[in-house]
């Protein structure tokens, strides 16, 4: 398996000297020990403990959560008075210290969420919430951070943090059964159907770990960077009454104690943001995220898990391209949506960013790398939200960051890697998914820890139910879920059209120019 040390980032390595991240760590080590991590696989099951332990909180204790998108209404358990509005609007009304920064989003016309994000922000804050609508980001970017953490005054043992795809919205509380969840979004693709069916993973972590979440939050409240430049935004922001200024945060507690044998470490990436505004906690921008998958993918030597929403472009593509050609007997296996959620020139140039991926990694081992789409019972896609990638069943992670470019460079993202000394953490979450995609039992799924076993069950599977929907359907529906994939087919002309909208709409780079002229992260 190998010690931490080999699969994971060094403070050096992380080359961020302007955080405090790893500040609790001794000499050069970048990650914690003594944590006990476990996956959450889907929205349902991810909302149900957070409302759990949200409502446990009492006065003293500490909320403090980030996201992408929001809506108010999302209720966590399905039932009235599980609202996310209500949730966190109680636990301040019980005393707790609950802050939160929802990114402030671009607007709806392009397909963004900017209205329910406000809304989000204004609803919270009229239930004293301290919410803060957070535009800190580079032209086009974003806040994709998705986290939660939660400390007890009076007990750290039951300190919790949760960082993973999962945000606080619409359509996310689905189950293993991906019916959808019934409040839905209303903007996907029409192949998602009415409720779209969502495939997501959040880790939930305790132990030591937990202090480095609410680090990398704590950053972020107390950069002195202005939330937003628009003078005409802030103007607008402050007639509306909304709170545009982060109060202090009461001083942070100590590390919990531990709680397992996991070590943990944290990757994230801040982009240059440039024009003398960037972040105080990272000059120039992070890219641990992009160097943090470089490393760890430079010494798989079996099997590459990946589950994932994009798995974009060249760069990503060649990461994937140069691990094939280094180790002849390295398999890769990518779980991504069926079709992108979007329709027009945007569905086109997120097609070639997936085609150019593919095709990297099929021109260094056609044979030993598969892509697959999922679908439920009822055949309709099940859309994959999920980030995920497990290494040789020994280095696992799960974030907020995709496989592109923009992930790796653009906007803000977290991700948490596992390194189990026990060798379960990794292999029992391959399995786990593996089971749900495949529909067996978890007893059965045993039989797949094999590498080469499980590749050849992915394979099996999928040509089944494609040879039953290629013959209309006819006769019992095979086993599983597994939809195989081949690089999109896109004419000259159409990729020619697409391009520059794929480089400099969703894929573009957040790098300083240096690092862009030597393709470096």
């Amino acid at each position: 398996m190998g010690a931490p040390e080999d699969w994971l980032l060094t403070q050096t390595e992380r080359a961020n000297p302007a955080t405090r991240l790893d500040a609790q760590q001794p000499g050069d080590r970048a990650w914690s020990e003594g944590n006990l991590v476990r996956p959450l696989i889907h929205g349902a099951m991810y909302f149900t403990e957070l409302f759990e332990r949200i409502e446990a909180t009492r006065a003293g204790d500490l909320v403090l959560f980030t996201d992408w998108q929001g809506d108010a209404d999302e209720r966590l358990t399905g039932e009235p008075g599980s609202e996310v509005v209500e949730v966190l609007g109680r636990a301040d009304e019980r005393g707790v210290d609950v802050r939160g920064l929802v990114w402030r989003s671009h607007t709806e016309s392009i397909g963004f969420s900017a209205k329910e994000n406000a809304q989000l922000g204004r609803s919270l804050q009229r239930r004293g919430v301290e919410a803060i609508l957070d535009m800190r980001v580079r032209t086009g970017g974003s806040h994709h951070q998705k986290m939660v953490v939660i400390r007890h005054a009076d007990d750290p043992s039951r300190d919790i943090a949760y960082v993973g795809g999962i945000d606080l919205c619409h359509s996310r509380r689905d189950d293993a059964a991906h019916g959808g969840d019934p409040q839905a979004l209303d903007s996907m693709a029409d192949e998602y159907g009415d409720t779209p069916p969502w495939h997501d993973i959040q880790a939930a972590i305790s132990g030591p770990a937990v202090h480095d979440v609410e680090t990398v939050f704590r950053e972020r409240w107390e950069d002195p960077t202005t939330l937003r430049r628009s003078p005409i935004v802030v103007l607008h922001d402050r007639m509306r009454g909304l709170d545009t200024t982060p109060d202090p945060l009461p001083e942070q507690l100590p590390p919990p104690p531990p709680a397992g044998r996991h070590a943990v470490q944290l990757l994230r990436t801040y982009p240059d943001l440039r024009q003398g505004r960037d972040y105080k906690f990272a000059r120039g921008g992070e890219r641990s995220v992009a160097r943090g998958y470089t490393k760890a993918l430079n010494r798989a030597k079996h099997l590459v898990y990946v589950e994932d929403q994009y798995l974009w472009g060249g760069h990503v593509g060649n990461v994937f391209e140069q691990a094939l050609r280094n180790e002849p007997g390295l398999h890769i296996i990518a779980i991504v949506p069926m079709h992108p959620d979007v329709t027009g020139l945007n569905r086109l140039a997120q097609l070639v960013g997936r085609r150019r991926a593919m095709l990297d990694m099929y021109r260094a081992a056609p044979d030993r790398v598969a892509v697959y789409g999922l679908e439920n019972s009822a055949g309709t896609p099940i859309y994959v939200h999920a980030k995920t990638c497990i290494l040789d069943d020994t280095w696992a992670s799960i974030g907020s960051d995709n496989f592109n470019r923009r992930s790796w460079t653009h906007d803000s993202e977290l991700s948490s890697v596992v390194i189990d000394p026990d060798g379960d953490y990794a292999r029992d979450l391959r399995l786990a998914l593996a089971a749900e995609h495949l529909e067996l039992t978890r007893e059965e799924a045993e039989e797949l820890a094999d590498p080469l076993t499980m590749c050849a069950a992915y394979a099996e599977a999928a040509a089944d139910l494609d040879a039953w929907h290629a013959a209309g359907r006819a006769g019992p529906r095979p086993r599983g879920r597994l939809r195989r994939l081949e690089p999109p087919r896109i004419g000259v002309l159409r990729r020619a059209v697409a391009l520059a909208p794929y480089l400099l709409v969703h894929d573009p780079d957040g790098r300083p120019r240096t690092l862009r002229r030597s393709d470096e992260f």
